[in-house]
């Protein structure tokens, strides 16, 4: 089942792998998307973010400090999901629409980060196909 569990983060960091690379690939444009949707300080944030995201799927799909990497992507999904997908300020039905499926997207993955999190500072070591322990907050 180790290989299961191993598959499984990496599934889960692809995404996040990708997307983090792109914050400085197409930085402008998720610039000027930010700055669009009123999120604080886009020209930090974007970099900032794309760090985050990267090495905190990193960190998961190596389970070298994976709790740490769960709570970074965690952080940034539910920024994301309030600054970037506030589909309640918005007046088209049809974008309001869009902007809810991915607010509920990011809610949803910010809720696996947050599961993975706590399989990792429960279970760290015993979890498996790890770099050492797999936590670096150990049962909190």
């Amino acid at each position: 089942m180790e290989i299961v569990e191993l598959i499984g983060r990496l599934a889960f960091a692809y995404m996040f792998v990708r997307s983090g690379i792109n914050h400085f690939r197409q930085r402008e444009g998720m610039v000027a998307y930010a700055r669009g949707t009123g999120a604080p300080s886009p020209e930090l944030g974007v970099p900032a973010t794309g760090a985050m995201i990267v090495v905190g799927s990193l960190l998961i799909a190596l389970g070298l400090w994976a709790d740490l990497g769960a709570l970074l992507i965690a952080a940034f999904l539910l920024a994301t999901a309030y600054w970037m997908h506030g589909y309640w300020s918005l007046d088209d039905a049809q974008q309001r629409q869009g902007q809810k499926i991915h607010f509920e997207k990011n809610l949803s993955l910010a809720g696996a980060a947050l599961l993975i999190f706590y399989l990792f500072n429960q279970f760290g070591p015993d979890i498996g196909l790890t770099i050492g322990d797999g936590r670096l907050f150990p049962q909190l």
